[in-house]
């Protein structure tokens, strides 16, 4: 008997292709960036993730090379279709 639901962004892979996604579906305000908040929120309480599993995600996205965190922390900006976690069709 399982009593805990599974939690599919614990794998930071998978919670950085979540936030990609997510990242894509937002327009970006100026020179490519996009308020941080905007993926955030709905990681976290639409897709029901936590905190631990949002910064995992954002840290193995960054060092994959699939964003790039401003140094405040309140921008993300997504990288060159060349280092796109997904494929292309």
């Amino acid at each position: 008997m399982n009593m805990t639901k599974d939690r599919p962004y614990s794998n930071p892979e998978a919670a950085a292709r979540k936030l990609i996604e997510l990242a894509a579906s937002v327009p970006a305000v100026q020179d490519g960036r996009i308020y941080i908040e905007r993926i955030n929120a709905p990681f976290l309480f639409t897709l029901e993730a936590s905190g631990p599993e949002f910064g995992a995600g954002l840290r193995y996205a960054i060092e994959q090379g699939w964003l790039d965190l401003q140094e405040s922390g309140s921008f993300v900006r997504l990288m060159a279709p060349s280092a796109s976690p997904f494929p292309r069709q």
